[in-house]
């Protein structure tokens, strides 16, 4: 039975503290077939692999230097309060066995720091092994791993836990999950969560937030997993209100029932780690004051590689998700580690916990839909003295974003909220801000992607429209951003063997080469766009070469999407263009002259627009009308 959202949960205060807290757990299996088992354990010889055992055969040796497999000592000497670390696991030997605990610096040099061995007296219940090292020699990087040897005969090996010092108390925590329309992956997500017992023990609460019609309650899996669960289990329908709204309604319900809990975000589609839970939770209850701490992003078709290290914002140019220097991005974990401590400046929402200070200081985050939510809110508490940290080798897989096409609704919403929030947090040049995007546009024009052109405008449009286009949630802007791009055929996706060309007279043409004089080139391109000197008949374009310089030589194009699933016919139109261009200088004129008067009004708008009202109105709770 799935306790209803409007029961009461007792989420319990500060839990008592064990004698040490385990912050990590020895883990030798993926939750997946798709997950490669070498980013938690390398062996050489046979073995057998299970998700808390690891069995190797008489010679074979095995390491924890992986992914998952090491702890991250830079981070918890830089900014917990623990400063020893202690690894304690069960080793069975037939004959000998050797442990030891190897450690890394900056550099990745190897220095083993502590070792122990077993002989066949430990027989087939094994004996406890216990190997220890101080926190004292990491703070710019390295990590701690573990090697392991059968010497002589096999080796089992099990029950390991890293623990630190445990604080005084435990703080409460509970997970919110925001879905749409996906629900056989949410159904997953909470199931992967609730398999895990020591996960389950260690969480209050579970918050599925259902803001689609195919509704998550009505998966066989979602049953059998409610009742695992029992009555931590907390199902809420709502209005779509986008990440921004799904989320914040998580934040809102924990914080209404204990002030003092943090809440860990998740989002649905992504293929769970429930140890990264438990990593998230411990460092949170060990550092010196309270700080965001977010999962790296794994890539769910890619899986053994890490999207970033760390990301920050640079709101001058309206651009989020920068690698943080030094940081490792679209790199292969199974070839290489993260030595350096990479320090975040914030974290994106597919795993990140909020802790209660958070939002008892700042609010809640704005009303703003889809996309930069989870920027923003992450620069309001920086602002606010609160830091976020991405701890390295806790993580979740998430789709990977360079199968998304750019050209598309979501772009209306990245348009318009990166304006929002970067109006809020910096002061805005009009005029580099104006050069910008008139050069964005015009090679959205040459490249006769004339929908995208207008879905950007469209968000720069109703951004200096004012905070009033906040007052739903984004339903109304949702709807418009995807319906007005039905107006622009080459918006639309087709599948490349029935698409409403001949095949036969597709011709594909490669690039050659990226152009050194782009401002030179763009100002070609567009006269020769006018003036119809473009290349006659279909032309082919793969994804890689689909760039403005190479598109806007043809007049008529086969792109393939990002996606792989199908194709973007672009074709040229210089009554649209000349329609987009006027009206990209009639935008581009209003925000040279409006934009420091409309950033004051979003500001002074904040307190409203983030506060428990606003949301409880948009929600519909206590009478309010949803989307009023």
């Amino acid at each position: 039975m799935i306790a209803p959202a409007a029961a009461p949960l007792a989420l319990l205060g500060d839990h008592a503290a064990p004698d040490r807290l385990v912050v990590q757990r020895g883990v030798f299996l993926g939750p997946s077939p798709l997950v490669n088992d070498d980013l938690y354990v390398t062996v050489k010889g046979r073995a057998d692999r299970a998700r808390f055992r690891l069995q190797l055969a008489k010679n074979a040796t095995a390491s924890t230097n992986t992914y998952f497999g090491r702890f991250a000592a830079a981070y918890w000497q830089r900014w917990t309060h623990a400063r020893e670390v202690r690894v304690t696991m069960r080793l069975a030997a037939a004959d000998r066995g050797r442990v030891q605990l190897v450690a890394s610096d900056i550099a990745g040099h190897r220095r083993p720091v502590d070792s122990a061995a077993v002989g066949d007296g430990a027989g087939a219940a094994g004996v406890s092994v216990s190997l220890s090292v101080p926190l004292d020699r990491f703070l710019d990087g390295g990590a701690l791993w573990l090697e392991f040897a059968a010497i002589g005969g096999g080796l089992v090996v099990d029950q390991l836990e890293w623990t630190v010092a445990a604080p005084d108390h435990l703080r409460p925590v509970a997970i919110a999950i925001c879905t749409f329309n996906r629900a056989p992956d949410c159904a997953a997500t909470v199931a992967a969560l609730a398999a895990d017992d020591t996960v389950c023990d260690a969480v209050d609460a579970v918050y599925v937030v259902d803001q689609g019609t195919d509704l998550v309650a009505d998966q066989p899996s979602f049953t059998a997993t409610a009742s695992r669960l029992g009555d931590k289990l907390r199902y809420l329908r709502q209005p779509n209100l986008g990440g921004a709204g799904g989320f914040t309604r998580g934040l809102y319900e924990v914080s209404a029932v204990n002030e003092h809990a943090d809440v860990l975000l998740m989002d649905d589609d992504i293929l769970c780690e429930p140890e990264t839970v438990l990593r998230l939770h411990a460092f949170a209850n060990s550092t010196v004051e309270p700080m965001l701490v977010g999962a790296q992003m794994l890539f769910l078709l890619n899986p053994d590689y890490l999207n970033v290290g760390a990301e920050e914002v640079h709101p001058d140019y309206l651009v989020h998700g920068q690698r943080v220097a030094k940081a490792l991005r679209n790199t292969s974990m199974t070839r290489k580690h993260q030595e350096r401590r990479v320090d975040a400046g914030y974290n994106a929402w597919w795993t990140c916990l909020i802790p209660a200070e958070v939002v008892a200081r700042i609010g809640l985050p704005l009303p703003i839909f889809f996309q930069w939510d989870d920027v923003e809110y992450g620069m309001r508490a920086r602002e606010a003295g609160f830091v976020t940290v991405t701890l390295a080798n806790a993580a979740v897989w998430h789709a990977d974003f360079y199968w998304k096409d750019y050209d598309d609704w979501a772009r209306y919403f990245s348009t318009r909220n990166s304006l929002i929030v970067c109006a809020l947090h910096t002061e805005l040049d009009p005029q580099r801000l104006s050069r910008t995007f008139f050069r964005q546009i015009a090679e959205m024009l040459v490249a006769m992607q004339y929908g995208l052109a207008h879905t950007t405008l469209s968000g720069i449009e109703d951004f200096l429209d004012g905070p009033a286009g906040l007052a739903d949630g984004g339903q109304a802007a949702l709807l418009q951003a995807r319906t007005s791009r039905a107006d622009y055929p080459e918006t639309i996706r087709h599948d490349a063997a029935t698409a409403p060309v001949r095949n036969a007279d597709v011709r594909t043409v490669r690039a050659y080469g990226e152009p050194s004089r782009m401002r030179l080139v763009l100002i070609k391109r567009a006269v020769t766009q006018f003036l119809g000197r473009t290349r006659p008949g279909v032309t082919g374009i793969t994804r890689e070469d689909a760039h403005w310089w190479h598109v806007s030589l043809f007049d008529h194009a086969v792109v393939t999407d990002a996606s792989q699933g199908g194709v973007r016919i672009r074709q040229r139109d210089k009554a649209r263009a000349v329609a987009l261009l006027r009206r990209t200088a009639r935008v581009l004129r209003r925000l040279r002259t409006e934009l420091p008067r409309v950033s004051q009004q979003y500001r002074d708008a904040v307190p409203e627009l983030t506060s428990r009202g606003n949301w409880e109105r948009l929600f519909g709770i206590d009478g309010g009308s949803p989307g009023a």
